[in-house]
């Protein structure tokens, strides 16, 4: 989570093409002074997740999902762009509020590898495909992912090798099982203003 107050003007010092993705190096030291791997940083407004770490300078994979929603492909080296780090409650918050509080499961339904990403396909069970939102977060047995896509029944994700390596989700096989918890924030704004929010609001 973000709040859109840049912290740092920084400089792309590397960028690798990998195919349908790219890796990019930035330089900065301010939002660097505490990070760690894994920790996520805002480059110019657009979520990305620290994969290495190299002095002053961070690595960050930039999947094709990324590329096209995004002028990210447009970096070079030298470009300067604006970081922020997640925000601190009294830690960072780098995916999005999670209980932990599971509302049913899923399957896996397929796998499509690219070069250096992979979309993951899971079912989606109806009684909570009101509460998924393309690009809306979701928890995936306690992995906050973003859907990337979503159908009647289904709902995709799009996986960097860093996520691929730090979960479960790296050798997951297709029909495994996998534990949802949706956004609670959703829950609310339907207790609130869904057809029986008057009802609700009344009782007790």
């Amino acid at each position: 989570m973000f709040t859109g107050l840049v912290e740092e003007l920084a400089t792309v010092c590397s960028v690798e093409e990998q195919g349908d993705a790219i890796r990019l190096g930035i330089r900065a030291p301010h939002v660097l002074s505490d990070a760690a791997l894994g920790d996520s940083i805002a480059v110019n407004g657009v979520c990305l997740t620290v994969a290495a770490l190299d002095g002053d300078a961070f690595v960050a994979d930039v999947m094709a999902e990324s590329l096209r929603r995004s002028a990210l492909g447009q970096l070079r080296e030298g470009s300067v762009v604006n970081v922020e780090r997640a925000l601190l409650p009294t830690t960072r918050l780098g995916g999005h509020i999670m209980q932990g509080h599971v509302d049913g499961t899923a399957e896996l339904l397929s796998r499509t590898p690219s070069q250096n990403w992979e979309v993951l396909r899971f079912s989606l069970p109806h009684d909570l495909a009101r509460y998924v939102v393309e690009k809306g977060s979701i928890a995936v047995s306690g992995t906050s992912l973003t859907v990337s896509a979503i159908g009647a029944d289904w709902f995709e994700v799009s996986l960097i090798p860093t996520t691929l390596r730090d979960t479960i989700f790296g050798t997951m096989g297709v029909g495994a099982a996998v534990n949802l918890e949706v956004d609670v924030l959703a829950k609310y704004v339907e207790k609130m203003y869904g057809p029986n929010a008057q009802d609700a609001n009344h009782r007790g």
